[in-house]
Formats: structure tokens, C-alpha cells, sequence
């Protein structure tokens, strides 16, 4: 066998080994790739779940809120602020807004109430006062928040 002929097989065994290395490494990123798709869909499963398991829970919340305004445990005041807010999470459609109106426009009215600490820093004169201010509103408001919060129980948003 010649120098030439020898070369010619060397160069083809290193060809053959690069190419086997090659293919070997194309395979690992094809792996990789898949892997990563699984993970990814996987992630995107998990969090469609965790979406479901969210809206089920404000749904189930706004029930709550629903009911304890019809047995008297909330004000009018709360509840509209409560489940508007709960609604707005939810992101409804306007036309579920517009049905359910009665809680957005009993909290635009009382939204200038303080509450929590600002509330405790009040004078008893002045929260007396917001308190009548409050129960002016949901005397106006009564007959459609508790319309709303009827025509609303059992609803899934």
C-alpha cells in the first residue's frame, strides 16, 4: 500500500469519525430541543390549571360574597367593593359589568371613604359622618345591589 493510499484511508477514517461525532452531537440538540418542548407544554398546562383553579376560586368567592349580603353579614358597601374587584380580576366583558353595574356604582360612590388606618385616624365626628354619607348611598342603592347580588349567585364568570 502506498503513502498516498494510506493517507486516503486516514483521511476517510477522520472524515467518518468527525461525521459520527457530528451526527452524535445533531442527535443531542434534537433531544435537548424535545425535552425542552415537553417542559415547555408541560409549563403551559401547569399554568392553564392553575388559571382554571383561580377563576374557580374568585367565582366561588363572589358566591360567598353573594350569599353573606343576603344574610346580612356584609354592607352594601362591602360587598359592592369586594365583588366589582373580584369581577375586574375575573376581566368580564363589559356587558357583565353593565349587568352587574349596581356594585361598580355603589363603589364609585363610597370610593372616597377612608378605610383601615385612615379610617382610625378619623374623629368619631368624622367617621359618624362618612357613615351616614355611606348609608345614604346604600339606602339608594339597596333594591339594585341586592337585585344584583341575587341575579348573580350561581353564576360562573
Amino acid at each position: 500500500m502506498s503513502v498516498l493510499s494510506l493517507v486516503v484511508v486516514l483521511g476517510v477514517l477522520i472524515i467518518l469519525v468527525l461525521a459520527a461525532i457530528a451526527g452524535r452531537l445533531v442527535f443531542k440538540v434534537y433531544r435537548q430541543q424535545q425535552e425542552r418542548e415537553r417542559k415547555l407544554k408541560a409549563q403551559e398546562l401547569a399554568n392553564q390549571q392553575a388559571q382554571r383553579e383561580q377563576r374557580e376560586w374568585i367565582n366561588k368567592s363572589i358566591q360567598i360574597l353573594a350569599h353573606a349580603l343576603h344574610s346580612d353579614e356584609l354592607t352594601l358597601t362591602e360587598a359592592s367593593i369586594r365583588i366589582s374587584g373580584l369581577l375586574d380580576t375575573l376581566d368580564v366583558s363589559g356587558d357583565v359589568k353593565t349587568e352587574f353595574s349596581a356594585f361598580y356604582q355603589l363603589r364609585e360612590k363610597t370610593s372616597h371613604i377612608p378605610y383601615l388606618e385612615a379610617w382610625q385616624n378619623l374623629s368619631n365626628a368624622e367617621q359618624r359622618q362618612f357613615d351616614l354619607e355611606r348609608l345614604q348611598h346604600e339606602a339608594t342603592f339597596n333594591d339594585f345591589v341586592m337585585d344584583a347580588a341575587k341575579r348573580i349567585q350561581g353564576r360562573d364568570f
